[in-house]
This record gives C-alpha cells, structure tokens and sequence, in this order.
C-alpha cells in the first residue's frame, strides 16, 4: 500500500539543519519520545526514529523490462510477508521473533517502485522512498547490477538493504556494504555445487566454451564456472565471449562455437536472455555436438523455454518441491493466495522481508546499527534450505545449494518445469572471510563509530 507522506519528517528537519552534531541529534531523538520501537536511547540516523504508528517497507522490483515478471513474483512474496507480519500466518505463526501483530508493536505498511532493471532508475525510485516514504528498509533485486547500485545508496542514506534476487559474487565481494545482506547463493557456489555434478555426468578433461552476459553477474557467473570447471574437471575453456545483456538473438555467437572441439556449451544468460539463448542454441543444431549448460534457472527462463530444457543442468536458490515444514508451509499461503506454486524469487522476497523484521524485534529497536549487528552471525534453520548463517564478514548467506535438471518436455506440469537431482551442503561449499569474493569486502561503518 503506497503512503504518501506530507507532513514534515524528522529527516527533513534534519536535511533542513544541516550538518547537525552527534549531540543535536541525540537530543532531536529524545525530544520526538519513543525512539521507533519503544525506545529513545539512540541518536537519529537514517529514517531512525519511527514515528507514528505505522513503519514503512520499501520494494524496489522490475515492474517493466525484461525482469517484470520476476519482479511481479517479487511483490508477491513481499506483500504476502507484509500480511503476515501483521495479521498471523505463514512464518510468523512459527518463529519465535514474530508476534503476527506487526513489528515492534507498529503496523507494516509497503511502498513499490519499478527499476525497470536498470541501476540509475532503480537508485531513483529508491531514493524516493527513503525520502518521501521514510522506509526504514528496501528491499530488491532481479539484477545484480540495480542491487549493487541500491545497496550503495542505502549505505550512504543508513537505511538497510535486503538483497532479493542478486547473484553476482560482487554484491557480497568487491562491491559489499555494512548495510546490506545476501541470503541468496553467489556465482562462486554455484561452480562450487554445479561442476562436481557436471564431472560425473559428462567426465573429466572435457573443453567448454561460454558466451555471457556483459553486466556484474555474468561477468562473475563465467569467472567462476571457468575456475571450478577447470580446477574440480580438469576442463580446459576454449573461449568466454561477452553478450550485451538484453540481446535477442544470438545466432551469430552460437555460429562462432566450434562445433569440432566444444564438448560443453555454458550459457551464463538469465530470464529473457536465457529464454532465447537457450532455444536458438537447439536450433542451430548445438547439442547434436555438445552438452549445453544454463548455470542459473529461474522460472521465466524454464517457462518461455520449456521445450529446450530438458536434460539442461543448472543451480537454483530454492524449489516449492522441498519436502521440509518451512517451504510446504510458505507454498500452502502462497497457493492459497495465488492457485499455483511460488518461484524461488518470492521465497527470496518473504524470506528477506520476514528476516528484517525478526532482527528487529531480536534489536529490540528500528535503530539501524543494532538491527544490522541482530543480523550479522545470525544463524538458523526455518526458512526451507535447511542450517543457514549470515556471516558477519560480508553478509553473505552461507546455505545449501540446489542442482536441478530440466524435464522433458513430457514430463512437465504448469509448476513442475525442474528436478533437483542434488542438494550441495553449504559444508562444501563457500569460503574463508579472507578467500573467493570475501577476500574483497570491506563492509564499512554502521553509522553510531
């Protein structure tokens, strides 16, 4: 529910004062009484404190552009985690952090945006609703690039960021911020969980070629499908050959592959892109001579190429056919809901969303810094992928991965598109704080140094 917000917030009392001190702001915070959550022993920051009754969540999705349907499963999740942090159901029936009578004894309220998938227009309608909505938390995805540019935002505006779909090691890498959090699986643990699978189904000493997408994931994806199919296969890359991100077709780079020596094509291309890699690679005759490989499923891509899939490895966040409590009771809301399964985007979504909330209320408070530091090191095991960490070095979700396989065609059902052939413990996957994309994280300050 969108809110327009007329009167004259805190924050723009405190644009409008300018540099104000530390003390200023503390005696600003003290003078609004409760400090947004019942307490007023923190200094502003942010869109910290919260006032009134009600505390604003912000979704920043692709609402157009080739994502707009992820970005529609999106606002699902989101807004079915929204009626549950106020009203009972799903999840909040069943962690302990939640009461199902909002957060921190304030109603959830929701604003949208669309990010039309690109970084600049993302960054925009963000900013608006820190500043005119007053979020206290965004959350989105569908392209690592806009999260990577949203992320920042939110850190220099101390307002916390929920990565939903973001698959790019930078985001939780080079690109890392104090205020953001991954739970999501990164390009790098999907070599790690994707190539012993490949090495077993198709042997070792193989050559691939890759084409990819020229933007931050597929620049990862196909930095860490060449490492681990080489170091884990003893694969040997023939080529890696960037693609615009948005192309439609692709014949004259699948025409270059070299039909005599590839054994495996990587097509490191997601949504759309996959959608019509994925097919003009079968009509050009390609897997007569080669394997083909999409690192990355989503639902868009398996739907608008469900005649292609079939047999088609790939790694996916999370599958509605998990048999544990929590992900058959988010399926049950979501398909009474909405009469089909949900994809993994709108678990992401729920699950981010439900995640801030329950730090909060562990902070005991919306003030940002102890909202990140309840987060940061938090581990648990209700959100349907069994034990999972957030790691305080980088904020980046340490989980099990999935490997799915695509059906034949004849094999399909409207929501059954994928088997998972194998769950990779987070045991063997991942990194040291101080190795892989951590290595260049420096996640920077809280805001209350």
């Amino acid at each position: 529910m969108a809110r327009e917000t007329t009167a004259l917030s805190r924050r723009d009392v405190l644009k409008a004062s300018g540099a104000a001190g530390a003390a200023g702001l503390t005696g600003l915070a003290g003078c609004a009484g409760g400090g947004g959550g019942g307490d007023s022993e923190y200094p502003s920051l942010g869109n910290y404190p919260v006032e009134g009754d009600e505390v604003v969540f912000g979704f920043n999705v692709p609402q157009s552009g080739s994502y707009s349907q992820e970005g529609a499963d999106e606002l699902r999740g989101y807004n079915l985690a929204v009626d549950h942090l106020n009203n009972g159901g799903g999840w909040a029936d069943t962690w302990s952090d939640l009461s199902g009578d909002g957060v921190l004894g304030k109603t959830v309220t929701s604003v949208e945006g669309d990010t039309a998938t690109n970084p600049d227009t993302a960054r925009q309608s963000a900013q608006r609703m820190i500043d005119r909505d007053n979020a206290v938390m965004i959350s989105g995805g569908s392209s690592s690039a806009v999260a990577i540019a949203v992320q920042g935002l939110c850190q220099e505006e101390k307002v916390q960021f929920q990565c939903c779909v973001t698959h790019s090691n930078d985001t939780t890498g080079p690109e890392c911020v104090r205020y953001s959090f991954r739970e999501m699986f990164n390009a790098y643990m999907t070599g790690q969980a994707l190539a012993p699978v490949l090495s077993e189904e198709y042997g070792e000493d193989l050559n691939f070629y890759q084409l990819y997408a020229d933007y931050s994931w597929g620049q990862t994806q196909q930095a860490s499908m060449e490492k681990f199919f080489t170091e884990v296969g003893n694969w040997s890359q023939l080529e890696s050959v960037a693609t615009p991100l948005g192309t439609s077709d692709y014949s004259s780079y699948l025409s270059d592959v070299p039909r005599d020596e590839t054994d495996v094509l990587v097509l490191n291309h997601y949504g759309l892109d996959a959608a019509n890699s994925l097919p003009q690679a079968l009509e050009a005759g390609l897997d007569q001579d080669m394997e083909i490989v999409v690192p990355l499923y989503n639902r868009l891509m398996a739907e608008a190429a469900a005649d292609s899939i079939g047999g088609i490895f790939g790694t996916v966040d999370w599958s509605w056919q998990l048999d544990n409590s929590p992900s058959q009771a988010f399926v049950e809301e979501y398909r009474a809901e909405h009469d089909r399964a949900p994809s993994y985007a709108a678990r992401i979504a729920y699950t981010q969303t439900m995640q801030y909330a329950a730090a909060a209320e562990r902070a005991g408070t919306f003030y940002p810094p102890e909202v990140i530091r309840a987060m940061e090191g938090y581990e648990y095991d209700n959100a349907g992928l069994g034990s999972e960490t957030l790691r305080k070095c980088d904020h980046q979700g340490q989980r099990d991965v999935l490997v799915t396989r695509g059906l034949p065609s004849g094999e399909q059902t409207e929501d059954r598109l994928l088997e998972v052939v194998n769950q990779t413990s987070r045991d063997k996957l991942g990194y040291a704080c101080d190795a892989g994309p951590a290595a260049e994280c420096e996640l920077g300050e809280y805001g209350d140094e």
